[in-house]
Order: C-alpha cells, then structure tokens, then sequence
C-alpha cells in the first residue's frame, strides 16, 4: 500500500511528482531479483494437466507474484491510480494442461481482461513483456481509433518490439518486419473483427532469458513498460 500512499500525496502535494521516480528507483533496492531459469521454461513441456500445473505453481507461480506486487508499485506510480497485480490461475481448466502463464497488471482489483493491461508471462519458447488489448475488451473499436490516429507511439518503438494479434499464440511480428501498413492492418482488425486482439511489446527467447541477471530483468521490464506507457494512455483517454 505505500506505492499508493504516495499516489495519493501526488493528488494532494503535486510538486513531490518531482520525486516520483526517486520513489520507484528507492522501491527497487527492495526489489527480489527474479532470475529465469530453463526449468521455467520446460514447465511448459511437462505432459498432463495435473502434472503441469503442479511444477507451475511450485516453480514460476512465485517469481509471477513477485513481480506483481514490485511492478503493480511502478504503475501506480506512474499512472496516477492504484493497480492491481492478477497471477493467471487457470481454473476453467479441466484437461488441456496451459502453454503459457503470466501476471497482469490493471487499475480494477477484480479482473484485467475487459480492460487495458500490461503483462509478464512465459511461454516455452520466450518471456514476453506486454501492453495489451484482448478480445474481452467492449470498447476495442474505439481504442483502436485513438491507436490509429497516434500510429507513430507503435512505429516508433525500438524496431526488435513486436505485435501480436492474438494472446493465445506465441507468434509475433517484429515492427521491423510489420512496418506501419502492417501495425495499421492489424489495428483495423483490432477495430472491425469482434474477436481481434492487439498486443505490442518484447519477446525474448528462452536461450537469452536464462542468461539475465535478476537486476538485467528488473530494468528491462522497467524500460519496456516506460516505453509502452504513452500506447497505455492512448487507450484509456477519456
């Protein structure tokens, strides 16, 4: 609750915004390193959904909650409203055992998938860390307007970020390959197919992952989510 205390004083004093990112920076001493390791990963690998389920909750299940209560701090920070840190607990599962798990993060204590969110999750192959719009969403037409009238927050991030159009697929695109006319494609989809999704953000392989210290992870998810932060406040304008 400290990281929203001190939303709150922002309300009040805003001349302490100054000091914001002292605060997070101050946070992050305090921060526990998360370290990826293969055996994550190979969480995915493992046969039956008992099986599966049992090696995610024992072995990235924690390190998901970690970094959901450390970065549900950072954006609440930075976005001036308390979030909320949502660790996929794939309970309407009965027999296809997951492909991939993650923590959310958004401003609704309840849920994040009928809403804007950012993610960090594993599958297999990657890590991804995300900003993204799912096919829950109700107002996906008119986010995907405001994208569309501010295309350059996409086109000009780092050209190794990728898009995807659909969360349940490891697949992406990099803005390299997708160019503008691809990210426009993929927005008008957004906006004119019931079940389209966007997300944007990084993927990063397995082989990298595990070689990232846990300070190397913490300052990449936190470079990655500043840079996606500008997309974030386009979709939830008012």
């Amino acid at each position: 609750m400290l990281d929203y205390f001190f939303v709150l004083l922002l309300k009040m004093f805003p001349k302490l915004s100054q000091f914001k990112h002292i605060y997070f920076r101050k946070e992050l001493i305090f921060l526990r390193p998360i370290q990826w390791t293969t055996e994550d990963f190979n969480v995915f690998t493992i046969d039956g959904l008992e099986e599966r389920m049992e090696a995610l909750t024992t072995h990235v299940r924690p390190k998901f909650h970690a970094l959901g209560d450390d970065f549900s701090a950072f954006f609440s920070t930075e976005l001036g409203e308390e979030f909320f840190p949502h660790v996929a607990k794939h309970a309407r599962r009965t027999v296809n055992p997951p492909k991939d798990s993650w923590v959310a993060f958004a401003p609704y204590k309840r849920g994040y998938k009928a809403l804007p969110h950012f993610q960090i999750g594993l599958w297999n192959s990657h890590l991804f860390i995300m900003v993204a719009v799912i096919y829950e969403a109700p107002n996906k037409a008119i986010m995907a307007e405001r994208l569309l009238e501010n295309v350059k927050q996409i086109t000009s991030l780092p050209t190794h970020y990728v898009l995807s159009g659909d969360h349940m697929s490891p697949a992406a695109t990099t803005l390299q390959d997708a160019d503008e006319e691809g990210t426009i494609a993929l927005l008008k989809r957004l906006r004119d197919v019931k079940k389209a999704e966007f997300l944007v953000g990084v993927h990063v392989p397995v082989e990298e992952a595990v070689k990232l210290s846990g300070e190397a992870f913490t300052a990449l998810v936190e470079e990655t989510f500043t840079n996606l932060l500008p997309i974030y406040k386009t979709l939830t304008a008012r």
